[in-house]
């Protein structure tokens, strides 16, 4: 049999699906961490972004903070993962420690960007407006901004998990399990098949991901931040601006009125004009 064929004979085969090594509790395992790291990447640049994205009184967003903000996490992201990960393991010890601290930072990027993006996309006419009927910054963070820069905030975390799930192959290099084990035990003795079926394992997972995070989006998003492009009501160099899901939805709205009550309007003016000639 040729790989391709020893490959499908191993998914077929209900022993590789049982056990502790079996498919499933690898699969559990690299869900595990990868959730684990994407849940401390959050808790440590989610606050940061809302810090610097946030828009103060008087000169709106600091650009000059948000860049180097996001310049630093990008800097940490450009480092090779197996490189930073040996020199961990040399530093820390040979655990699951090094692994994690690398998908942390993988993940770090992608959800800082969703947050500084989102906060950004937020006029600053809502938050002035905001300000001035007396909502305090607290308030106007939770209340306005948060709300209105979700959507871009679940593309980052969408973002982040897809890369995580990509990389935690890395978890099985120095300890631990995840589907990455089958990667480096086939490239051991030589096992194609077991190295393809890790491969297409981490792909379909990251499909499958990627996928249910597209609807959550989707189904998260408020209706008027929504932009339909096949019935939106503006035309392309709208749907192109920056601000252009906070328009789109009053100017459809204004438009969807005059549709409906025009016409009503119309024989309003008619019959006054009669009412005159009369």
């Amino acid at each position: 049999m040729n790989v391709i064929e020893r490959t499908f004979a191993y998914f077929m085969d209900g022993a590789n699906w049982q056990g502790n090594g079996g498919i499933l509790v690898r699969l559990l395992e690299h869900l595990s961490v990868t959730a684990l790291a994407t849940a401390c990447a959050a808790l440590i640049v989610v606050p940061l972004g809302l810090w610097a994205g946030h828009h103060r009184p008087g000169y709106g967003t600091n650009r000059g903070r948000s860049n180097l903000l996001m310049s630093t996490v990008a800097a940490t992201r450009a480092l090779p993962a197996l490189g930073l990960l040996t020199i961990l393991a040399l530093w820390l010890g040979v655990s699951t420690l090094p692994s994690l601290i690398v998908l942390i930072i993988i993940a770090a990027a992608p959800l800082l960007a969703g947050v500084l993006e989102g906060l950004a996309a937020v006029p600053e006419d809502l938050v002035d407006a905001a300000r001035a009927q007396g909502l305090t910054e607290w308030q106007i963070l939770t209340r306005l901004e948060i709300p209105l820069a979700a959507n871009m905030m679940l593309g980052g975390l969408r973002s982040a998990l897809v890369q995580v799930i990509a990389t935690a192959t890395i978890v099985a290099y120095l300890s631990g399990g995840t589907l990455g084990r089958y990667l480096f035990d086939g490239l051991a003795v030589r096992d194609y098949p077991r190295m393809l079926v890790a491969t297409l394992l981490v792909a379909l997972l990251a499909f499958a991901v990627d996928a249910l995070m597209g609807l959550v989006q989707r189904a998260l998003t408020p209706a008027g931040l929504t932009i339909n492009r096949k019935k939106a009501c503006t035309d392309d160099s709208d749907a192109s601006n920056l601000h252009a899901p906070y328009r789109i939805s009053s100017r459809c709205t204004h438009r969807r009125w005059s549709a409906r009550h025009g016409g009503y309007s119309q024989r309003l003016r008619a019959q006054r004009r009669q009412s005159l000639q009369w």
